[in-house]
């Protein structure tokens, strides 16, 4: 009887102390689920701050247009009162170059037309496969239009 007793107690002390690398494991998953989430969050944050980094310039881009805008009017209007000034009074003939849109904008617009049929053909959810394929388009578009925009004004510098 002592033997039967003992043999239980040591079954009882034994199977006690292996509940501790199950704690581990769990331990482990948690920790493992903590840095996955984490790592999502940090990825939606470089999303964000490219998106702020991309308004950013545009917001500079539209500063400097505004800028020269106005340079180019006050000299439009320092020519006019030298025209006036002049013995001929005829009004001085400037024409101004209609502005286009830049390769930004015509690569966002091209990239979310193709983007978006390109989803609908592809997803067999159309509407949903449009919209995301609009905005992976749009945001490629964008981005090879802004590297052609850059390379441009580079020439145009250099020159």
């Amino acid at each position: 009887m002592k033997s039967l007793i003992l043999i239980i107690g040591t079954v009882f002390i034994l199977t006690a102390c292996n509940s501790g690398p199950n704690k581990e494991a769990e331990a482990l998953k948690a920790k493992q689920v903590t840095i996955d989430s984490m790592k999502a969050v940090i990825a939606k944050q470089a999303v964000i701050d490219s998106m702020n980094a991309i308004i950013a310039d545009r917001e500079a881009q539209l500063a400097i247009e505004r800028e020269e805008k106005l340079a180019a009017e006050r000299e439009e209007k320092n020519s006019q009162v030298v025209a006036n000034n002049n013995i001929a009074s005829t009004p001085a003939a400037t024409q101004k170059k209609k502005k286009g849109w830049s390769h930004t904008a015509k690569g966002a617009v091209v990239g979310a037309g193709t983007g978006a049929i390109t989803g609908a053909i592809i997803n067999k959810k159309r509407a949903q496969g449009a919209l995301v394929g609009s905005l992976i388009g749009a945001g490629i578009g964008a981005g090879t239009g802004a590297i052609v925009d850059h390379t441009k004004k580079k020439k145009s510098n250099a020159n």
